[in-house]
C-alpha cells in the first residue's frame, strides 16, 4: 500500500483494489486524486499479476462526492476544461482497462464519483449509498462521461430525468433502473464485490476479455456493426484452447479448466 497517498493500492490472489483516500472530504475528486488514479491504472493495464479490479473509497460516507467544488470555484474556465479531460481520460482508461473493474459504492456517489463508477463493468453498492448529477444544481454539466455512460446504462429517459433534476436516489432505486448491479449491507459491499469478480474470474480469461470489449465497442455502432462485431470475437476466441476445453467439458459433461490461452 502507498503511504499518505490520495489513492491507495493493495492486490491480493489477482485482485487489485483501488481506495480513493480523501474521506475528510467525502473522497473528492482534485486534479492530484485523478493523476495518482491515472497511474495506478497504467501500472494495472501492463501488469499480468493483476486479473481484476474493485475500485472504492475510504471511510463509510462516501465513494466519492464528485469534483472538488472548492477548485471548481476558483478554477478558470480552461483549468475547468484541462480538469474534465484529466478526468475523461481517467475514465476511459477504467473502461479500456482489459480487465473487470467493479465499483464498490460504499456510499455517496455523486456527480464525479457516479461517472467514475459508470466507467466500471459493475457496480455493487451499499443499501444506504446515494447516487446522483447534482451538477445541473452548481449550474455545471456533467462533464467526465455522464451525459454520454448514463443513458446507455438506463436509458435516454431515466438519464434525462437525472441529469436535468439533479435528483440523487437510493441504492434500491438505483438497482430498480439498472444502474447498479447488486444492493447489499455496507460491511458486505467488499466481499460482494470480490464473490462476484471470483465468479468471473473462473470463466475463461480470454472469452470475458473479449466479451466486455465486445459491449463496450459494440456501444458505439450500428445494431449490425455490434452484433457482427460478436460473430468476430466469437472467431476469433475459436482459436484459443480454452475454447476447445470449454466445449469439450460441455460435450462430457466434466468441468472445465481454463488457461487463459
Amino acid at each position: 500500500m502507498l503511504n499518505q497517498q490520495l489513492v491507495l493500492y493493495t492486490e491480493e490472489n489477482g485482485i487489485a483494489k483501488i481506495t480513493l483516500n480523501r474521506p475528510e472530504a467525502l473522497n473528492a475528486l482534485n486534479r492530484d486524486v485523478l493523476e495518482q488514479l491515472s497511474s495506478i491504472l497504467d501500472r494495472i493495464k501492463t501488469d499480468p499479476s493483476v486479473k481484476a479490479v474493485i475500485l472504492t473509497g475510504a471511510g463509510e460516507k462516501a465513494f466519492s462526492a464528485g469534483a472538488d467544488i472548492q477548485f471548481l470555484n476558483k478554477a478558470t474556465p480552461l483549468e475547468v476544461r484541462e480538469f474534465a479531460q484529466l478526468a475523461v481520460t481517467v475514465t476511459n482508461q477504467i473502461e479500456t482497462l482489459g480487465k473487470v473493474v467493479v465499483a464498490a459504492i460504499n456510499g455517496f456517489a455523486l456527480g464525479g464519483g457516479l461517472e467514475l463508477a459508470e466507467s466500471c463493468a459493475l457496480r455493487i453498492s451499499a443499501t444506504h449509498a446515494r447516487l446522483g448529477h447534482p451538477e445541473v444544481r452548481i449550474g455545471a454539466v456533467a462533464g467526465f462521461g455522464g451525459t454520454t455512460r448514463l443513458p446507455r446504462l438506463i436509458g435516454k429517459g431515466r438519464a434525462t430525468e437525472l441529469l436535468l433534476t439533479g435528483n440523487a436516489i437510493s441504492a434500491e432505486e438505483a438497482h430498480r433502473i439498472g444502474l447498479v448491479n447488486r444492493v447489499v449491507e455496507h460491511d458486505q459491499v467488499l466481499a460482494e464485490a470480490e464473490r462476484l469478480i471470483q465468479e468471473i474470474l473462473s470463466q475463461s480469461p480470454i472469452a470475458v476479455k473479449l466479451t466486455w470489449e465486445a459491449i463496450h465497442r459494440g456501444c458505439n455502432l450500428t445494431l449490425e456493426e455490434s452484433a457482427l462485431l460478436g460473430a468476430d470475437y466469437f472467431g476469433l476466441v475459436a482459436s484459443t484452447e480454452d475454447f476447445r476445453e470449454g466445449t469439450a467439458s460441455f460435450l462430457e459433461k466434466t468441468q472445465p479448466s481454463f488457461k487463459g490461452r
